[in-house]
Formats: C-alpha cells, structure tokens, sequence
C-alpha cells in the first residue's frame, strides 16, 4: 500500500508508521502535550524524530469535546513559527491539523505535505482547492457533529458501517475533484462524536474500511474511551494506548497517531514483527 506526500513514498504495508502529534495550544485535553510556545513545539517534535516519528502532526486548534474555535490568524501565528522551524531542520513529513483552507495553504507553502482535516473537507468548501493546488495528501477522519457538540448523545444503529461508508464517500469525492489515491488516509474518528464502546467497535471493525485500498490512520491516544474503562485520568493511560494501538494494527491500521513515540513506535515494531512471521513454518 503505497502513500505519497510530498517527495516521500512510503510502503504502509511493510510496517506501521507513526504520527506524533505536536499539540501548539494551550489546551489539548492531554496537559503533557500542550507546547503553546513555538521553542517548545519544536523541541518536542525534534524529540519525537529522535524516538522515530515517521510523521509529525502539527496542530493550532484544540479538537478535544467542547472546544471552542479559534480565530484563523491565531491558529496561524501557533503554527506557523513551528512548521517553518521543522521545515529547514529536518526532511521528516510535516502535517498540519487544521480545518481553514487559508491555514492549510500557508502550512503547505512552508513545507508541510500533509493536511488532517477532521472535517474529512466539510467544514471549509475551500480546502479540496487547496490540496488539489499544492499536490497535497489528506487525511479524512470522520466526525459527528463538530468539536463543541460531537460528544453530546451522538448516536448509531451501526457505527462500522456508518463510519466506513462516510469515508469511503468522502474519499470519492476528494478523487473526483482531483486527489490523487496515493495521497488520502481514512480516520475512523476515535472519540470524535463517538459512544464508548463505538470506539472498541470501530477498532475492531477497521478492516470495513481498509478494504476500500486507503491507508487506515488510527489515533486512539490516551483518549477518554480507554481511561474510563479503567477509571484513570489520561495521564495513567499510556499502556492501555499500547494495547489499543496493538488490536488496531492486528485489526489493518497503517499509521498510529500518538503522543509517546518511543514506546508506541516499539509495540507497533514487535506486532509487526508477529504479522509478518507468526504464519511461517
């Protein structure tokens, strides 16, 4: 399975690649990983390359339950220091997190390749225009609702198949108006207007979406669907995201979205290592 960003191709089906995420806010749900201050941003991902972040995800714009939004010219003066800053330090794929075309548009003039729009392109109807302009990748994660009231009572009959066909209709109309499909993921969407065992469910149920030929992106992190089984804050959730992270690969995820590299990229390695022997003689 063949992912293009930028200059970069990457074989997804060889192993599971990892997405650190650089939280440029004041306040994303995870405290430890809120880097408001550009120094800091960069440091943390400079950090993450060295524990082997294959991509980093830039954000300026909080999308925990009940966020309020922020302004376009404060979500660019967050991020754009940092992405400029990684740009002329290192080749790594940057990846802006962002719903506004115009915050888009700078971040990939500086030298991002990617877009994650949790929007999965609804929010702004400038965005495809954006990505198809600057041969940008894209992920597409679903969402019910938005941030400030995806969480209150959403509600399925059958979430793996409501989930997988938004997707897969998201993904044609990215393809239809130009995208090329070496440059989209697909994101279920963990916790984004979700029940807590829909997630469980969406986990378990990821090859409904791998079969539709995209790379499957994953970021189950230190998200409230894993602290409240075990009754822990998300400071204490470390390993039950390498657990989740381990059934979502098992499961046909590609890209694991996560907020500590190290361990993270050393669980994926060790499941991959079982997928790729586990069946010889």
């Amino acid at each position: 399975m063949i992912f293009r960003c930028a200059d970069n191709c990457f074989d997804l089906a060889q192993r599971t690649h990892i997405m650190g995420i650089a939280n440029c806010t004041p306040d994303s749900f995870y405290e430890k990983s809120r880097t408001p201050q550009p120094d800091e941003a960069v440091a943390a991902c400079l950090k993450m390359i060295e524990e082997g972040a294959d991509f980093l995800d830039v954000g300026g714009e909080s999308s925990r339950p009940g966020a309020d939004s922020v302004s376009t010219e404060q979500e660019l003066d967050r991020v754009m220091p940092v992405i400029e800053a990684l740009t002329a330090a290192t080749p790594v794929p940057l990846s802006i997190d962002t719903c506004k075309s115009k915050v888009a548009d700078e971040a990939l003039a500086a030298g991002a390749a990617i877009v994650n729009d949790i929007s999965a392109l609804r929010f702004d109807p400038n965005m495809i225009e954006v990505l198809t302009r600057r041969n940008a990748a894209v992920v597409l994660m679903h969402m019910k609702g938005e941030p400030k009231n995806m969480q209150t009572d959403p509600s399925y009959a059958d979430v793996v198949g409501e989930v997988s066909r938004h997707l897969k209709a998201r993904a044609e109309f990215a393809l239809q108006s130009g995208v090329a499909r070496d440059r989209i993921i697909l994101d279920p969407g963990i916790g984004f207007g979700k029940r807590l065992d829909d997630n469980y469910r969406l986990i378990r149920g990821l090859d409904h979406i791998s079969k539709y030929g995209f790379p499957v992106l994953v970021g189950n992190s230190r998200k409230s669907f894993l602290s409240r089984v075990l009754s822990l804050p998300v400071a204490e959730c470390m390993e039950a995201t390498l657990a989740s992270n381990t059934i979502a690969i098992l499961n046909g995820a590609n890209i694991l979205r996560v907020h500590d590299v190290r361990a993270a990229k050393r669980a994926a390695q060790i499941t991959d290592y079982y997928l790729s022997h586990s069946m010889e003689a």
